[in-house]
C-alpha cells in the first residue's frame, strides 16, 4: 500500500489515533472576533505607499516578494533545503540553478532552481487570477496542484514496517491512498478519507463563497481557507504548499502580501494548525495577521530602495522642500497622529517600567549593591534622544527593517544592577523607514553592560527580547493602539525579565 505526506498508512485498527478526522465546519463567532484591529488601518498606509510606485518599481517589489514566497514554500515543506545566504542571492538576483553551490541545499540545484520557477510560475497566475476575478473553484485547486508540484515525481513516505518507499505523485488528482502521518507521539494524525474529499472540497468551495459574500474580515477568511484545506488534505503531497496559495489569494484580492511562511516561522505555523484542529482558528489567524505586518515592514524598506534607484531630480527636490517649508503639509497633517500615540505610548511605558522597578527594588533585599530604577528619553531632549542608538540599530537588524530615529525617537529603560554587574531593558520608539510615513514602530531589547579598560561600559549579550515590532499606525485609533500596547508591553517585559533571571 503507498504511503505520502511523510506519513504511516498503518492499519487504523491497530494504530492509536490522536486525532480524529470530522468534517468541516464553517466559522464561528469566536472566529470572527479574532479579526485584526490593525490590518485594515496597516491596509491604508501600504495602498499611500503603493500609490507612490510607477509601474517598474512595483514589478521590482513584486519579483523579489514572489522569489522569496517561491523558495520558502517549499523549505517549509521540506522538500528541499536551502541555507539563508543563498536564499537571499536568489531573492534578489533571480532564481538561478548557478548561483546554488552544491551544499548549499540536499538537493540537485538544477531539480532545486525548477522546482522555485514552478512556484514562482505559481505566484504569478495567482496574481493575475484575482486580476481576471477568476472565482476560486475545485478545478482551480486541481490545476493549482498540477503546476506547484510539476517538477515532483514522487511522494515519499513509510510503509508498515517502517520502510521509506516512493509511489508515482498525481499531478492535480485528489488522493486515491489515505495519507494520515504518524505524529511525534506515535499516533496517527487522520485526514479525510479519499472517498470523501469531493464532498468535502465543494463543501469548502461554499462556504468560502459566502465568506467572500458577506465581507468576513481578510485574515480570518484566509487562515479559515487555510485550515480547513489542510483538514480535508485532498492531493496525496504538497497539501501545504497550496494551502498556502490559496490563503494567498484571499490575502492578494485585499490587496495584500501572498502568505510567506517562512523557515523561521515553522515552530509556531504548526503550533497554530494544532491549534485549530482542537478548534481555535484565533492563533492561525493572528499568524497571518503577523506575517502582513512583517511583510508591510518590508515592503516599505524595498520600497525605498527602489525609489532610490528611480528617484527623479523634481522628486528630490519636493522632498527638499518638504524638510524646509514651513507651513505643513495637508497630505500629511494626519499621519502625525501616528506620533502622537507613540508619546502617550512612551509615557504608558515610563510608568509601567517605573513600577516595575520599585518592586523589583523590594525583592531584591537590602544589599546597597543591588539596584532596580528606570528612565526615559523624549524626542524633545535633542541629547538623550540620541542615546542607546547602538541597541535599537542592533535591534531593528535582527528583525529586519530600518530604524529612524531622526524623524523620532523615544525610549524607556530598566536598569538593574546585582554582584553580576548591569542589565538594561529597552523600549524604543522611532519612525520605520527612512521617510515618516504615518508609521510608527516599538521595539525592546536586553543587554547587559560591562566595564571596559577605558572605563566606559559597553554593551554585550544584546538581543531582542520580542521576535515582532510593534506598529503604531496613523490610521488606527488610539485607543485599539494602545490595547494591543499594553498586551506586547506585558508579555514581552516578562520575557525580558526571564532573560536577565537566567544570565543571573
Amino acid at each position: 500500500m503507498p504511503v505520502t505526506d511523510s506519513g504511516s498508512l498503518l492499519d487504523v485498527n491497530n494504530q492509536s489515533i490522536g486525532y480524529h478526522w470530522q468534517p468541516i465546519t464553517d466559522l464561528s463567532e469566536a472566529d470572527l472576533e479574532a479579526a485584526s484591529t490593525e490590518l485594515p488601518a496597516l491596509q491604508s498606509t501600504w495602498e499611500d505607499v503603493r500609490g507612490q510606485f510607477d509601474s517598474r518599481q512595483l514589478d521590482r517589489f513584486n519579483e523579489r516578494l514572489k522569489r522569496e514566497w517561491a523558495i520558502e514554500t517549499g523549505i517549509i515543506e521540506r522538500i528541499y533545503t536551502l541555507d539563508h545566504g543563498t536564499t537571499q542571492l536568489l531573492i534578489k538576483q533571480g532564481i538561478d540553478a548557478s548561483l546554488i553551490a552544491t551544499n548549499a541545499s540536499d538537493q540537485p540545484p538544477e531539480l532545486v532552481a525548477a522546482m522555485i520557477q514552478d512556484h514562482a510560475a505559481t505566484v504569478d497566475w495567482l496574481f493575475d487570477t484575482v486580476t481576471e476575478q477568476r472565482p476560486l473553484s475545485t478545478s482551480f485547486v486541481k490545476q493549482l496542484h498540477a503546476l506547484m508540484t510539476r517538477q515532483q515525481k514522487t511522494a515519499s513516505g513509510f510503509d508498515s514496517l517502517g520502510q521509506q518507499q516512493g509511489i508515482k505523485l498525481l499531478h492535480g488528482t485528489y488522493k486515491e491512498w489515505p495519507n494520515n502521518p504518524v505524529r511525534t507521539d506515535g499516533k496517527l494524525h487522520q485526514y479525510c478519507p479519499p472517498e470523501q474529499v469531493t464532498a468535502e472540497m465543494d463543501r469548502l468551495i461554499e462556504l468560502h463563497q459566502k465568506h467572500q459574500a458577506t465581507n468576513v474580515a481578510t485574515d480570518v477568511s484566509a487562515a479559515w481557507l487555510h485550515h480547513r484545506f489542510t483538514q480535508i488534505h485532498p492531493f496525496q503531497d504538497g497539501n501545504g504548499r497550496v494551502a498556502r496559495a490559496i490563503a494567498s489569494i484571499v490575502l492578494i484580492r485585499a490587496r495584500w502580501f501572498p502568505l510567506v511562511v517562512t523557515r523561521d516561522d515553522r515552530v509556531r505555523y504548526i503550533e497554530a494548525l494544532v491549534q485549530a484542529d482542537e478548534g481555535n482558528l484565533a492563533s492561525l489567524t493572528r499568524l497571518v495577521a503577523k506575517l502582513q505586518r512583517k511583510q508591510l515592514v518590508r515592503a516599505l524598506s524595498i520600497a525605498e530602495e527602489v525609489q532610490t534607484q528611480d528617484q527623479q531630480l523634481e522628486q528630490m527636490l519636493e522632498i527638499i522642500g518638504d524638510m524646509f517649508n514651513g507651513e505643513p503639509n495637508p497630505a500629511h497633517t494626519d499621519r502625525l497622529a501616528a506620533l502622537d500615540t507613540a508619546k502617550h505610548l512612551r509615557e504608558i511605558c515610563g510608568t509601567y517600567f517605573e513600577e516595575t522597578a520599585t518592586k523589583l527594588q523590594s525583592r531584591l533585599g537590602d544589599s546597597t549593591s543591588r539596584k532596580a530604577w528606570s528612565e526615559f528619553g523624549v524626542d524633545a531632549d535633542i541629547e538623550r534622544r540620541r542615546w542607546n542608538r547602538y541597541q535599537i540599530v542592533h535591534t531593528a537588524q535582527a528583525l529586519d527593517y530600518f530604524a529612524n530615529t531622526r524623524d523620532h525617537h523615544e525610549w524607556v529603560r530598566l536598569a538593574i544592577i546585582t554582584e553580576n554587574g548591569r542589565s538594561e531593558i529597552l523600549t524604543s520608539f522611532h519612525v520605520i523607514g527612512t521617510q515618516y510615513r504615518g508609521l510608527v514602530g516599538a521595539s525592546m531589547c536586553f543587554y547587559r553592560r560591562q566595564q571596559a579598560d577605558n572605563f566606559e561600559q559597553q554593551v554585550i549579550e544584546l538581543q531582542p527580547v520580542s521576535n515582532e515590532l510593534f506598529q503604531i499606525n496613523y490610521r488606527e485609533s488610539a485607543d485599539s493602539v494602545k490595547r494591543r500596547f499594553m498586551d506586547w508591553l506585558e508579555q514581552n517585559l516578562v520575557l525580558g525579565l526571564d532573560q536577565w533571571r537566567r544570565g543571573e
